[in-house]
């Protein structure tokens, strides 16, 4: 059954992907019933006796989630072809991947404590739309390619200036920097001794990514960076955001042969 929600939430993705492509009708109901499968996997892999079972494969497919999500309830007030076309097939892999490669036999982390859920939520969520800014600026580098050739021309036509999409990126940074900045602050009421609680590295990088996402806010308002350049600090910034989690959760857990606490 958790392949199966996996494998459909897949095609649901791919069919969504094709649908923003084209401009066809049913560009909202698709993408929700590929986030509904997708969810089904996750409860399934996830939610244990009061605790989270959160391997690699899990968090991942979690984040691709959350980006997935966000996207759509953008795309409620306005569509976001470019961003819907990279995404949504990215998003349908991870899906799948993560009931591939379910980390069944992990240990459960209990998340009674409300300090705690309130840290992983606000993570979550900077995670997932900070995700969405990264796929953002993915897209718009490779656009930037290809509007300097001239099979570009046809497909310019298709999209909305590079300017408006621009825009677009910076909304997400900023959104995901503040959500990022609570999630943070959110976590220093749960944080006794950052070497005992195994949360050093985490900690530092998670850091390092809120510095370099704060630096590219300012340069925009003060220099009004653009183009290649908040591409570059995006993609870094995001770079370290992952290095942070996931980096650090496998140095840990195969390392260390332990866990955050």
């Amino acid at each position: 059954m958790l392949t199966g929600l996996g494998l459909l939430a897949l095609i649901l993705y791919l069919g969504s992907a094709w649908r923003a492509w084209r401009g066809s009708a049913g560009v909202r109901l698709l993408p929700a019933l590929a986030l509904a499968a997708h969810a089904g996997a996750l409860a399934l892999q996830i939610f244990h006796a009061g605790g989270l079972r959160l391997g690699m494969a899990e968090a991942l497919s979690l984040f691709a989630w959350q980006s997935a999500a966000t996207l759509w309830v953008f795309a409620l007030r306005e569509a976001s072809p470019l961003l819907a076309v990279v995404l949504y097939p990215a998003v349908g892999l991870a899906a799948l991947l993560g009931t591939l490669v379910s980390n069944a036999g992990g240990d459960v982390i209990p998340i009674a404590d409300w300090r705690l859920q309130v840290h992983v939520l606000l993570s979550l969520f900077a995670a997932g739309i900070l995700t969405l800014a990264c796929l953002h600026a993915l897209a718009l580098a490779a656009l930037d390619r290809v509007l300097h050739r001239r099979a570009g021309i046809g497909l310019a036509r298709r999209l909305p200036p590079l300017q408006r999409l621009e825009q677009l990126l910076f909304r997400l940074l900023a959104v995901g920097f503040f959500l990022l900045s609570l999630a943070l602050l959110a976590g220093l009421l749960f944080i006794h001794n950052l070497w005992a609680q195994h949360l050093a590295p985490k900690t530092f990088l998670s850091l390092a990514a809120w510095l370099i996402f704060g630096v590219l806010l300012w340069g925009r308002r003060r220099y009004g960076w653009r183009g290649r350049t908040a591409i570059r600090w995006a993609l870094s910034g995001y770079a370290v955001l992952l290095l942070a989690y996931f980096g650090s959760k496998l140095f840990i857990e195969q390392v260390l042969g332990t866990h955050w606490t």
